[in-house]
């Protein structure tokens, strides 16, 4: 007779259910004739715009009102919620139409991850990059008498850490983010756990903030090239682009190493790829 066949209950998640979404092309040029593409760059550039302004203003303002009173202002803590509660909120109205990047590091993992294209991944870290500058623009016009002062928010390596320390703050902090990312955003996990409504941005926004919380007091928290960029572009300074190297090159090796623990370690894709291949070679 027929072979046996595995029949799932109702409501039941059975690893033959699930099959894994195809991966994105390397090159799409389908993409640039359509207009969700660059409507997707568009609130990619707004997202990274507000998420700079809101944040980079926090700061500004936790530093002025800190030169006064040590016990005035938000604290390391308000900072922390600031990044975290952007993320969430931003990723929350951004994902269905971006996906909700509003980070190049976020990007370059999920690029190698080849959930999105070469050609959408460069207009998405271009449009984030340009995004953060504009917000940071918008925090030094309105807040010219500070912001110099106060250090135009820009990420530097703070005094008695060396440049090693730094690095490996920033690898770290951006593989728990990007980790998260892959996770909370899992296709697989979202079919197995249905019955556990989950809200995608909520974790990734805690995240952040956790990070922020942990690297605030060695790099000024970057785990985000186009916040850091963003902030040097306008402030100038040479301190600033001296270290600006770290909070490129961190991010994106953390990025890297997550996306290569999410999918072929803990999705194992390169056992599933074997398997597939000495499958056909039977045949």
């Amino acid at each position: 007779m027929g072979k046996d066949v595995e029949v799932s209950e109702p409501g039941e998640f059975s690893a033959k259910d699930y099959h894994d979404p195809p991966p994105a092309p390397l090159f799409d040029a389908k993409e640039l004739a359509s207009w969700s593409f660059y409507r997707a760059i568009i609130a990619e550039f707004v997202a990274t715009l507000l998420f700079l302004y809101i944040t980079v203003l926090t700061v500004i303002g936790y530093k002025t009102q800190s030169a006064k009173d040590q016990c005035d202002g938000v604290g390391i803590l308000g900072i922390a919620w600031a990044f975290g509660g952007m993320i969430f909120v931003l990723v929350y109205c951004t994902a269905g139409i971006s996906g909700g990047h509003i980070n190049p590091a976020v990007t370059f993992g999920l690029f190698l991850a080849r959930k999105v294209s070469l050609i959408r991944a460069v207009a998405y870290m271009i449009a984030q990059c340009l995004g953060a500058i504009c917000g940071v623009g918008f925090v030094k016009a309105f807040q010219k008498t500070y912001y110099h002062a106060q250090g135009g928010g820009a990420n530097q390596l703070s005094a008695g850490y060396n440049k090693g320390t730094g690095l490996a703050a920033e690898i770290i902090g951006t593989f728990v983010l990007v980790y998260t990312v892959f996770s909370a955003t899992d296709p697989k996990r979202s079919a197995r756990d249905s019955h556990v409504p989950v809200l995608a941005p909520l974790p990734i926004g805690f995240a952040v903030f956790m990070v922020h919380l942990a690297t605030i007091p060695i790099t000024g928290t970057g785990i985000n090239p186009a916040r850091s960029f963003g902030a040097a572009v306008i402030y100038n300074e040479e301190k600033a682009w001296d270290d600006q190297w770290i909070f490129w090159v961190g991010p994106f090796i953390g990025a890297a190493i997550a996306a290569f623990y999410h999918q072929f370690i803990l999705r194992a894709a390169a056992i599933k790829a074997l398997g597939s291949f000495r499958s056909n070679a039977h045949n």
